[in-house]
């Protein structure tokens, strides 16, 4: 209940809940808070220990980082870790979150991470690190010499947000719609007025959602829930006596079409910010998509404003990732996920150049099973050399092309692997990479060792906001002077545990 549910430790000294557990059980003594902070220590360091020693296992991890300020005004930092099991499946774990008292300066990140790198044993198996556009985030990547990957869904925020702010004509209308959401929200015979006409007509009561600035899928959510609520909205406006401006059916209208451009960026945005699935791979092949059918919109939208919006999305998309393609550890592993291969490209040339960097890590793996001296060493006969030199020497030709055929360049064996891989018709999008990867082992082991460290990358840096989301309710009113040592411990068993 303390780690899962964001109690706090005085639960346990509250007299109706001891009163209670009594009726439960009359014969069980509940720990006092001190002996339940004191389990949280143990259970912390056993579960601590537990993940350790199965991220050490891994042949390559992927961390993302983000940070986060406390209602006490405390700064944290957060860093997880995603790594594939023995058994092929993708995990998580929370390496560490704790109060980050410096300057937010590059060195300092780089400080901390390295640390935590250093006791979970992983320094050398750090594929990529997943965070935010920060440039103090990006200049910590290179100080520990790791590859910066971008937060994708946070760079469709960027997309989005540039788009609505060039589209004055949907601007008008959020602002209308943000001030009728407010009233809605906070004057009570308003609410009660909508609730009312929402039951007179048959329909389910639906609260309205405002729109928060940071993200704009919020933006969606509030537009999306006037459109489905115009009638009761409309309805109640009529009887309420307000100075606020109505949304028309033309602006409806409007809504509706821009919803239609808007939701595909939504669903991207779901799907890039999966924890438990490959996600890392999709980026190339969703944004494919997404331009795909933002080009579709604007060649078949007659509207206006929902036109306009589908124009700027495509330029505010081309421009952004115009060099998305080129990133290594995303074209290998658009590669390496058998839903895609080099169909998820948009550039037959970018797809090619990820089929040679992909050969490029099969043949390490080769040249690391080759061992040395194997290499086929000519021999011939030479002017005077005895009799029985000479029939000891007198096969050292054949034997030579014999041993010839049975070394082969790393390189040869890799483009054969790789090209029999890709020869291969794809998977269905519903089905699991690492699976794939697994059944396919015995026919392409060089491979599987490669996906095992590609397909551990993540989309986003997600899991660290939701790390925090968790930290909100933990540092409450009710929790305001937990140390951070404790809110690490609780943080760390909620999300691993």
């Amino acid at each position: 209940m303390i780690v899962k549910d964001a109690q706090p430790f005085t639960l346990v000294e509250d007299d109706r809940f001891k009163a209670f557990v009594h009726l439960l059980d009359p014969t069980y003594n509940i720990p006092g808070r001190k002996a339940l902070k004191k389990m949280v220590e143990a259970n912390y360091k056993a579960t601590k220990e537990e993940a350790m020693a199965e991220v050490r296992k891994a042949s390559a991890v992927s961390l993302t980082a983000d940070m986060w300020t406390s209602m006490n005004m405390d700064a944290y930092l957060a860093v997880t870790c995603h790594y594939i099991t023995d058994q092929a499946k993708l995990s998580t774990v929370l390496l560490g979150v704790g109060k980050f008292p410096q300057s937010h300066t590059a060195a300092h990140l780089a400080e901390v991470k390295h640390t935590l790198m250093v006791e979970w044993g992983i320094r050398g198996k750090v594929r990529s690190l997943v965070t935010d556009y920060a440039d103090n985030m990006v200049a910590c990547a290179n100080l520990l010499s790791v590859r910066h990957v971008t937060c994708f869904p946070h760079v469709l925020n960027l997309v989005v947000k540039k788009s609505l702010s060039q589209t004055p004509e949907l601007e008008e209308i959020r602002t209308r719609a943000r001030r009728i959401v407010g009233h809605f929200k906070s004057i009570t015979k308003a609410k009660e007025k909508l609730s009312e006409m929402q039951v007179n007509m048959g329909r389910k009561e639906l609260k309205m959602i405002q729109e928060v600035d940071t993200r704009w899928n919020s933006v969606l959510a509030m537009l999306d829930r006037l459109y489905n609520i115009r009638e009761p909205l409309g309805a109640a406006l009529t009887t309420l006596s307000t100075d606020l401006s109505p949304i028309t059916a033309e602006d409806y209208e409007t809504i509706r079409q821009c919803l239609a451009v808007l939701k595909p960026f939504h669903q991207a945005t779901v799907e890039l910010s999966e924890e438990r699935r490959v996600s890392g791979s999709k980026v190339i092949p969703l944004i494919k998509m997404l331009k795909h059918t933002v080009v579709g919109q604007c060649a078949q939208i007659r509207h206006n404003v929902g036109a306009k919006l589908a124009t700027n999305l495509k330029h505010n998309l081309l421009d952004k990732f115009a060099l998305l393609e080129k990133i290594s550890t995303l074209s290998v592993a658009t590669l390496l996920d058998p839903r895609f291969k080099a169909a998820g490209f948009c550039s037959a040339t970018c797809a090619q150049g990820a089929t040679v960097r992909l050969t490029r890590e099969c043949a390490h793996f080769f040249e690391a099973d080759v061992s040395e001296g194997s290499a086929p060493q000519e021999s011939a006969v030479t002017p005077g050399t005895s009799v029985q030199e000479a029939e000891e020497n007198l096969w050292a030709l054949l034997d030579c092309e014999v041993g010839s055929q049975q070394v082969t360049k790393p390189t040869a064996s890799a483009t054969v692997e790789v090209q029999g891989y890709l020869k291969e018709p794809n998977v269905a999008r519903t089905e699991d990479p690492l699976d794939y990867s697994v059944t396919r082992k015995a026919l392409y082991p060089q491979l599987f060792k490669v996906a095992m460290q590609f397909l551990c990358t993540p989309a986003s840096s997600v899991p660290c906001e939701r790390i925090f989301s968790k930290a909100g309710e933990i540092v409450s009113q009710r929790r305001s002077r937990l140390k951070p040592s404790t809110v690490e411990q609780i943080l760390f068993l909620n999300k691993n545990l």
